[in-house]
């Protein structure tokens, strides 16, 4: 029998993956060991003014292969640098774009920011990067944040549990119904 896998897939730029941050470390902890909505509906802190500088430019390639970078170098730093990336970016107003400021968030989270730079700039961290761009569109994923379970053979495939914001109550119900009926078989 295969394991149950739960899926989160978000984007470390994306204003409704920061409000969700609560309820998936609040689901990671429990189970697994556009702007002004999102701050209204979750609490999220956010500094509007002045958040999108003249010239910036909304690439959130850098940032996520930051992410997918921290996974290769330690996969249990890779929630705590996804938060800081998120706080950084949406209440700190700093520029996740830019590596500089990505090594130091790497930093803040305890890695070295002289590796941290080697893997971001290296082919592996590219090709990793674009490998969970594609397994995105492949899940049907059209928009962040998602979770999804991935379970036993019987239940061949993925199911959604999440698109969008969802309260954590809402997500743990139809975590733990998923979880009953793949127990019973």
């Amino acid at each position: 029998m295969m394991e149950k896998t739960l899926w989160y897939i978000a984007d470390p730029m994306c204003s409704w993956c920061w409000g969700f941050s609560p309820v998936i470390e609040k689901t990671r902890l429990e189970i697994l060991g556009h702007w002004q909505a999102v701050h209204r509906t979750t609490g999220q802190p956010f500094r509007f003014e002045g958040a999108m500088p003249e010239g910036f430019v909304y690439d959130t390639e850098p940032a996520s292969r930051a992410v997918v970078s921290v996974s290769l170098m330690d996969e249990e730093m890779v929630f705590p640098f996804f938060r800081r990336v998120q706080s950084a970016f949406y209440a700190e107003q700093q520029n996740v774009t830019a590596p500089d400021v990505l090594a130091r968030l790497a930093g803040a989270v305890g890695l070295n920011e002289q590796r941290f730079l080697q893997v971001f700039e290296s082919d592996a961290a590219r090709r990793r990067t674009l490998e969970h761009f594609q397994e995105a569109r492949k899940r049907g994923v059209s928009g962040f944040p998602a979770v999804m379970m991935q379970g036993p053979q019987r239940y061949a495939g993925y199911a959604l549990l999440a698109r969008g914001y969802c309260p954590y109550e809402t997500l743990r119900s139809r975590l733990d119904a998923w979880l009953a009926v793949t127990v019973q078989d």
